[in-house]
């Protein structure tokens, strides 16, 4: 009897498989951290046989061969990639036997490109019957990974062949066999947005655009959707072209408040990881926040310039613990210091914290009105009020506020000076990339309020709300 177990890397968006028999098991896909997998294959009592990529991935770190090595697993990689390192290199309709007591349990490779050209899925089955499929960056819920990360000239055809590839999976398994992809939980590797939990290929035959259009305009319509890169992803390929070094997850150098200011005094960020209500009452004035429980390993990598050294401030030795597993799995791999306990102590004597206002759409439309904000470019010459839009250009597109003025928030470190002068009312979706924003803000000496509310309150509230 076949189980198969789900490793949530939530942060990410993505996730990992264990599956196997009774004694041996294969992973799918393994996070960086690969002490979590080999927890999960101790729980199952199950040695772990086989370590299997779909492909070279782009949005994060691979514990690929470092869980191969402590293991001493077979590594099994698409024939098609390009990596410097020592694999089992899979080839389309390879078969591998998961587990030594049950011959019948094997994992079938079916190419699958348009993620990357090498893609592979791979098919568990027993007995000869499919009974799960591992699609990757392949076919996903309602969606496929989108085919614009390895480079430019190739992303028509990967759109293409993603299109075939979605076809193949689904003219090949039966309709009960269970779709588990690695991406599309929140990552940005999806082409579009994913719904819900669990499928199978019957439900997405019905459901997922890559099987319900025709070729063309399903090409159309994913490469006109498709959303920002995030930047660190340009450096998360060729980590994993490499074979990535095996993560060192012991605590940092601890940093009192002298070495914090001297941090931030030679340009190095400081980031505080509390939440965005705790920091916006009192924070080192210059550090940035990024929330430990909001993606924090997505937005810190993207906006940060890669390798400049990060100091982490956390509430907890705990949060600091979570922060430094998020991290290495975008190969942020070392703090150079690191702070627990209250802000009071991480400020020499003497020295107050800053602050700024939170605030909801209800209150920004009472001083919007008698600022008369809209129709001015964002500001009102008088008043000098903001408002700054961080969200991505996919959700502008969707309605903003009149008047507004708009940079994402991954490219405002950047663009600090387009905003006009005057007090910068700054919101995003649901307030944690605010938090963000109003902290880059803050500590670049602008009067902030970060508006901690949904947008969808934006136009209850009286703003007027433009789609053009």
């Amino acid at each position: 009897m076949f189980f198969v177990d789900t490793i949530e890397v939530a942060g990410l968006g993505n996730r990992s498989y264990l599956a196997g028999g009774e004694r041996e098991a294969v992973v799918i896909d393994p996070p960086r951290d690969v002490d979590r997998v080999i927890a999960a294959a101790a729980r199952r009592g199950v040695r772990i046989s086989h370590v299997v990529e779909t492909h070279v991935h782009n949005d994060y770190v691979t514990g690929g061969p470092e869980l191969a090595r402590l293991t001493g697993a077979a590594y099994l990689v698409p024939a098609g990639a390009r990596v410097s390192f020592e694999r089992t290199p899979v080839r389309d309709g390879d078969s591998t036997v998961v587990d030594v007591a049950d011959a019948g349990l094997t994992l079938r490779a079916l190419a699958t490109p348009g993620h990357t050209p090498h893609h592979t899925s791979y098919v568990l089955e027993e007995g000869g019957a499919a009974v799960a499929v591992f699609t990757g960056g392949s076919l996903l819920i309602g969606t496929v990974g989108r085919p614009d990360l390895v480079e430019p000239r190739l992303t028509e055809g990967l759109a293409r062949a993603q299109h075939a590839s979605a076809h193949r999976l689904a003219d090949e398994l039966p309709d009960e066999t269970a779709v588990l992809p690695t991406h599309g939980f929140g990552s940005f590797c999806s082409a579009g947005r994913a719904e819900g939990g669990a499928t199978t290929i019957g439900k997405e035959k019905s459901a997922n655009e890559a099987l319900t259009r025709d070729v063309d305009t399903f090409v159309a319509d994913l490469l006109a959707g498709l959303d920002e890169v995030p930047a660190y992803y340009a450096h998360m390929g060729p980590a994993n072209s490499a074979g990535p070094a095996p993560v060192d997850l012991t605590p940092p150098a601890v940093a009192d408040a002298d070495e914090i200011a001297d941090r931030l005094a030679a340009g190095e960020w400081v980031v505080d990881l509390r939440n965005r209500v705790a920091f916006a009452e009192g924070h080192v004035a210059g550090s940035f926040n990024f929330e430990a429980e909001g993606q924090l390993a997505t937005y810190l990598a993207w906006l940060i310039p890669w390798g400049r050294p990060v100091t982490l401030l956390a509430e907890s030795a705990g949060q600091l613990v979570a922060a430094q597993r998020e991290l290495v799995r975008v190969g942020v791999d070392r703090p150079a210091a690191a702070a627990t306990g209250e802000p009071s102590a991480w400020v020499r004597e003497g020295e107050p914290l800053a602050t700024f206002r939170r605030a909801t759409f209800a209150d920004l439309a009472d001083i919007a009105g008698r600022a008369d904000l809209a129709g001015r470019a964002g500001r009102h010459p008088r008043d000098g009020l903001v408002v700054l839009d961080v969200r991505r250009a996919s959700e502008r597109a969707d309605g903003f506020i009149d008047g507004s003025v708009h940079i994402p928030v991954h490219a405002l470190h950047g663009r600090l000076g387009e905003i006009p002068a005057g007090e910068v009312w700054v919101h995003c979706a649901g307030g944690m990339r605010a938090a963000i924003a109003a902290s880059l803000l803050d500590a670049a000496g602008r009067q902030v309020v970060a508006v901690d509310d949904a947008f969808t309150a934006a136009e209850k509230s009286g703003l007027t709300v433009r789609t053009a």
